[in-house]
């Protein structure tokens, strides 16, 4: 079930209006701090229109760009595994080990994303 918290409480640049904490499983692609191409599945902690925030073990730089793919719940299509893609900036990454393993990373979206079937 999605929980309804603030942008604040989620350390969020936006803070214009409400996210969720919305603990849906996604693959996160990129370049890591090394430079190396790296893919690693994680937990999403929060989204709002604007960014999201999740754990990666992975290091990341603030600036880099990531790419997240979500699986959206069977009952938004019919026989369909949809997938949500967004690619975003990383604004804030947060080394405390407060919830997860590595890191908090935090993003800001692209204005564009895509919804597809899964390939």
């Amino acid at each position: 079930m999605a929980k309804k918290v603030s942008a604040d409480d989620m350390g969020m640049i936006d803070r214009n209006g409400p996210g969720f904490t919305f603990p849906l499983p996604i693959q996160i692609e990129g370049l890591n701090a090394r430079g190396t191409n790296f893919t690693e599945f994680t937990v999403l902690s929060y989204i709002s229109h604007r960014g999201s925030s999740f754990f990666l073990k992975s290091p990341v730089n603030v600036g880099s760009r990531l790419k997240l793919v979500i699986d959206l719940p069977e009952k938004l299509s019919e026989d369909k595994n949809l997938k949500l893609v967004i690619k975003g900036k990383v604004s804030k990454v947060d080394l405390g080990r407060e919830r997860g393993p590595g890191q908090k990373v935090t993003i800001l979206f692209d204005s564009k994303y895509i919804i597809k079937p899964e390939e």
